[in-house]
């Protein structure tokens, strides 16, 4: 779905028409609890904006926001990265429905707080969060360069 607006008339309704078979929402991610087990989660501004990273207190307020509830639902944090426009967590839980809820809770409140400091009421500022879980024990620590390396390959940093 991500390539949605790329799409024609007629793969949009293929693509709807797939999601409605297997039961899946029209439009956001499938998210199943898959037991306690070990989840990659990721999370986009809409359209990639840097809205995170419109100043550095607002980044730092968001890592200690974002670590609360991460803090808050898992068993243990693995590997987590910030960017101005997305982030990465790799951890443990047995409750990733619930931790889901609750960064949909973080995007719904941060996006009121910063609409309102931009004066921008309306706009849209999070996609939903997506969760993958790890596969084997190859998948998790490839995951955790994938992690570490995120800011480097987006030229934030040149070294882990």
């Amino acid at each position: 779905m991500y390539h949605w607006r790329k799409f024609t008339e007629s793969e949009r309704e293929e693509a709807l028409a797939q999601r409605r078979q297997l039961g899946h929402p029209c439009h956001s991610l499938h998210h199943a609890d898959s037991g306690d087990r070990s989840y990659h989660l990721t999370a986009a501004c809409y359209e990639h904006l840097p809205h995170i990273g419109l100043s550095v207190a607002r980044m730092n307020q968001f890592a200690a926001d974002l670590l609360e509830v991460l803090q808050a639902h898992a068993d243990g944090i693995a590997a987590w990265a910030l960017l101005p426009n997305h982030y990465h967590a790799l951890l443990r839980t047995g409750r990733i429905l619930t931790l889901l809820q609750a960064l949909g809770k973080l995007h719904g409140r941060t996006s009121h707080a910063w609409n309102g400091e931009e004066n921008t009421r309306g706009r849209k500022v999070w996609c939903n969060a997506a969760e993958t879980v790890m596969k084997g024990e190859g998948h998790y620590f490839a995951t955790i360069n994938y992690i570490h390396h995120n800011p480097v390959k987006h030229r934030y940093t040149e070294k882990w």
